[in-house]
């Protein structure tokens, strides 16, 4: 009796144990198969970009436990897939920050006065060049510093958007700067300023030799030319020194009406060739109105239309280069406004000069080689009398 008890009881428990691993077993299977199903989600690729990102957004939608806001979420993923690229040229401008943007491009700004590029070999925001007479000039920013922060946030070469943005302000505002220079940090606090980016500036040398320089091609740079040559011709000059150092470039069409001024009518200006190889030949298209023997001053901050402009100049016969190796960005830039307001300022095409020459990432080699002293610290406020650039200029000019 005692043995059926004890029998039945065992049933019992091993019953029990039973539909134990038998629910275990089919939870595990249960469980594994939803997260592979999960897991594929993960490691499926597709093509589509669209498909991708959705599937994300189901999963955020799912799982994360903050607030999500669409429209941070949709730019966040527009500039990551921009900056996908690797083009240190090519970036997303929110709608936020074209105005801004097509300001700095239309040759006015309020803020501290400097051209800045991105450093992606160290990841930096680095000054091209602080604009004349403006209050990074004034301040003692140089070329090559490295922006590190801006009102204490840091900033890397990704962010250089977002960093130009804060830079400005309302006028009379004033904006704190950290840079790196060599391996020294300095700070600067800095007043904002109403900025009339690239004023031409003209001058005469040793009486017949006139000197034209600039740091950027804005909207009306090319018009401002031509009225500062016309001064400089009233006053009887025989030669002219065109000053390209520190002149980050700007709009390819104002350099090319300058070298219009110069080149014979029909001369090949430039090639621009898109990702298809095709060619747009761009020519002079007047009898040019300079006919004056030039030297073209350059260093390795003459970079883009800067080197447009010395390039075909170079090219064509109608001005010696001086200086130093220029900074060889041969790629240009169209800025497309879309439906939303936002903007895409997008790497199109590669330029060639007159003699189908590559630029980008090689540079001009100048016609003749010369160095600045190194007791020179600021090239940007070197005396005439010190500047061996400019002084090999005049003496191939005499």
């Amino acid at each position: 009796m005692e043995d059926k008890r004890r029998y039945k009881v065992y049933k019992i428990i091993m019953l029990v144990v039973l539909v134990a691993f038998i629910t275990f077993l089919c939870t595990s299977i249960g469980m594994y198969q939803y997260f592979s199903k999960d897991k594929k989600v993960w490691l499926t690729s597709s093509s589509d970009i669209t498909s991708t990102l959705n599937r994300y957004k189901s999963i955020i939608d799912q799982y994360y436990l903050g607030d999500i806001d669409e429209e941070k979420l949709k730019e966040g993923a527009i500039k990551g897939y921009i900056e996908g690229l690797e083009d240190p040229y090519t970036e997303y401008i929110s709608k936020e920050d074209m105005k801004d943007y097509l300001e700095d491009t239309m040759g006015n700004f309020v803020g501290i006065g400097i051209y800045m590029v991105k450093n992606t070999e160290v990841n930096k925001i680095q000054v091209l060049a602080p604009i004349k007479n403006s209050p990074a000039e004034k301040a003692g920013i140089l070329p090559g510093d490295l922006i590190i922060a801006v009102d204490d946030i840091q900033y890397t070469a990704e962010d250089m958007s977002i960093a130009s943005s804060k830079i400005k302000g309302e006028e009379g505002s004033s904006v704190k700067i950290d840079l790196l220079r060599g391996k020294e940090t300095k700070t600067f606090t800095l007043k904002r300023e109403s900025i009339k980016v690239n004023p031409v500036q003209g001058k005469i040398l040793n009486g017949q030799i006139g000197y034209i320089g600039f740091s950027s091609f804005d909207e009306g740079t090319a018009k401002d030319f031509k009225v500062k040559y016309e001064e400089l011709q009233q006053q009887g000059i025989k030669s002219l020194i065109i000053d390209l150092r520190n002149n980050g470039g700007g709009i390819v069409d104002e350099a090319l009406k300058i070298a219009d001024y110069i080149a014979d009518k029909d001369s090949v200006l430039l090639y621009e060739v898109d990702k298809h190889n095709k060619e747009k030949v761009k020519k002079s298209e007047n009898q040019p109105f300079i006919q004056l023997p030039i030297v073209v001053l350059t260093n390795k901050n003459t970079a883009s239309s800067s080197e447009i402009l010395a390039g075909a100049l170079k090219d064509l016969g109608k001005a010696k280069i001086v200086g130093n190796k220029t900074y060889g960005k041969g790629v240009i830039q169209q800025v497309l406004t879309l439906a939303d307001g936002s903007g895409l300022k997008i790497t199109a095409e590669k330029y060639l000069t007159p003699n189908k020459t590559e630029i980008h990432k090689i540079g001009i080699e100048p016609d003749e080689m010369v160095e600045l002293p190194d007791t020179v610290k600021n090239a940007l406020v070197i005396e005439e009398k010190d500047d061996t650039q400019l002084q090999k200029a005049i003496e191939m000019l005499k």
